[in-house]
């Protein structure tokens, strides 16, 4: 691929990227919460808004399962789409980057977009992997009838 055609794959990264995120917090702020913030008791489920009620948050109404699966899997796809989106501005800001670290220093350009690319795949593949993990223990609990405190 030519270097027009990746710049223009990466751009729209970025722009479903940066959607993704409008999404999910104009989700955040019309549910009033998460799923991941939330619970399950007594046949219910419920989010839990951080911040938007009080600096300790409060449970929502009950919801349905189909928005709470809904708001725990958008909650995980933040994790890899931010992801996307920095390796992505970094591939794009790499030219600038190796242009402007000139010999003196301690790393090279393409060093240093190396460490930053393989540090943001390393965090938001941790985070991603605990949130998929979280999720999954929940369902189990969910089938087996337990409450889920999150």
């Amino acid at each position: 691929m030519n270097r027009r055609g990746r710049n223009t794959v990466l751009l729209w990264i970025i722009a479903l990227g940066l959607f993704n995120f409008v999404a999910y917090t104009a989700a955040y702020w019309y549910l009033g919460g998460d799923a991941p913030n939330g619970s399950f008791r007594d046949g219910n489920y419920f989010l839990r808004g951080h911040f938007i009620w009080s600096p300790s948050g409060k449970p929502t109404e009950p919801v349905s399962r189909a928005v709470w699966l809904y708001s725990y899997l958008h909650s995980i796809s933040i994790w890899p789409t931010s992801a996307a989106v920095l390796v992505s501005m970094f591939i794009l800001s790499q030219p600038h980057i190796i242009a402007t670290m000139n010999a003196d220093t301690p790393q090279r350009g393409f060093t240093y977009v190396v460490i930053c690319i393989t540090a943001i795949v390393m965090v938001t593949g941790v985070a991603t992997l605990a949130f998929v993990l979280n999720f999954l223990d929940a369902l189990a609990l969910i089938a087996n009838g337990r409450p889920v405190n999150i």
